[in-house]
């Protein structure tokens, strides 16, 4: 079993000042249930090397026993430290493909021709793809090989609109993920925020917010399973 991960390069929060990133919990929770499980992971980003961790996601509040293993395992950091290049991936050898969120891909990953091209590989090839939180935004400019939007007509979910205004970012982020996902025609699901929710529909599985990144994983892996 192997499982890409593809992790954002993109750490300015729009024109905030503040820095972003990937979410530290939305890596590590997934990154351990599929090496508990014994599954090859293989990490890559746009840019390649070191992805930015979004700052707030090392402050103590956002700690989890994941992220505290994370942070002392020097061989998951040699690993992050190293992702290779979109550019030298593709979805052969793979069984699946999974984003962690933080609000980077909103930014980079929703808009990088080689992640769109790599999660329709996946796609066509009956493989799962797999995003939590904000990491739905790579979805949007997927198509099907019919030229629908991948999201249209299935089941999806990502943060929410009232998710994103209690972090305050509304009208920092490109756009909002719930609104977004319902325009491209796709059934939105959401629970009260903050609470764990992951959504299944055949081969694609999405979760709503951090909270949510552990039940994605183990998702995907029941979707390898069958």
């Amino acid at each position: 079993m192997k499982i890409l991960m593809v992790l954002t390069s993109h750490e300015q929060l729009g024109d905030s000042g503040h820095k972003t990133g990937f979410w530290a919990e939305e890596f590590a929770a997934p990154y351990y249930a599929f090496k508990d499980a014994g599954a090859e992971v293989v990490l890559a980003s746009p840019n390649g090397g070191q992805p930015p961790i979004d700052p707030n996601s090392q402050q103590a509040a956002a700690q989890t026993n994941e992220t505290v293993r994370l942070f002392e395992d020097e061989a998951a950091l040699e690993q992050l430290a190293n992702t290779l290049q979109l550019s030298q991936v593709t979805a052969d050898g793979f069984d699946a493909i999974f984003y962690p969120g933080g609000h980077g891909p909103l930014w980079d990953l929703s808009e990088d021709p080689l992640s769109i091209g790599l999660i329709q590989q996946f796609w066509e090839q009956d493989k799962p793809v797999a995003a939590v939180c904000h990491a739905p935004a790579v979805l949007v400019h997927a198509k099907t090989p019919a030229g629908k939007p991948l999201v249209a007509g299935r089941k999806v979910s990502a943060f929410t609109n009232s998710e994103e205004a209690a972090v305050g970012l509304t009208d920092v982020v490109p756009f909002l993920l719930e609104d977004k996902l319902q325009e491209l025609g796709a059934h939105y699901q959401k629970v009260d925020d903050w609470k764990p929710l992951a959504v299944v529909d055949g081969n694609l599985i999405t979760g709503q917010n951090p909270a949510s990144s552990a039940a994605v994983a183990r998702a995907l892996l029941q979707q390898l399973k069958h």
